[in-house]
């Protein structure tokens, strides 16, 4: 019986969003020789380069909240396309930013690796700009 491609990616983002919020060194053994991550134009290759530039973020609490999750099937072999959006808060009394990542798994039905991972920002403001 084939499983729900909207179910599985759904189930995986939570898995992945909850471990890097609560224990990212553990994200290593979702990544392989061949998984990349594109962070913010910064190119990286497989589960140490991953893990070491997940590691080194400028902070140790965080916590997401995801508002979309979209995917849709990709390639001949059960891979897919997932599509995630919403907010990051980096610590207690800061305000939440928002972020998007698009990811890559291998199969709908066994996901355990990531080959790409792409990701990004918003930029966060600390004052309101001034007019010219």
């Amino acid at each position: 019986m084939a499983m729900d491609p909207d179910a599985v990616a759904k189930a995986f983002v939570e898995h992945y969003y909850r471990t890097f919020d609560t224990n990212r060194a553990a994200l290593v053994s979702l990544y392989q020789d061949t998984s990349m991550l594109t962070f913010e134009g910064q190119k990286l290759q497989g589960p140490a380069a991953i893990a070491g530039k997940l590691g080194s973020l400028p902070f140790q609490h965080c916590e997401h909240q995801i508002v979309t999750v979209d995917c849709q099937p990709s390639g001949p072999q059960g891979g897919m396309l997932v599509f995630v959006s919403g907010s990051i808060r980096t610590a207690p009394d800061e305000h939440p930013m928002k972020f998007s990542q698009v990811r890559n798994p291998p199969r709908a039905a066994s996901i355990r690796f990531l080959p790409a991972s792409f990701h990004s920002h918003s930029p966060r403001r600390s004052k309101p700009r001034s007019p010219p």
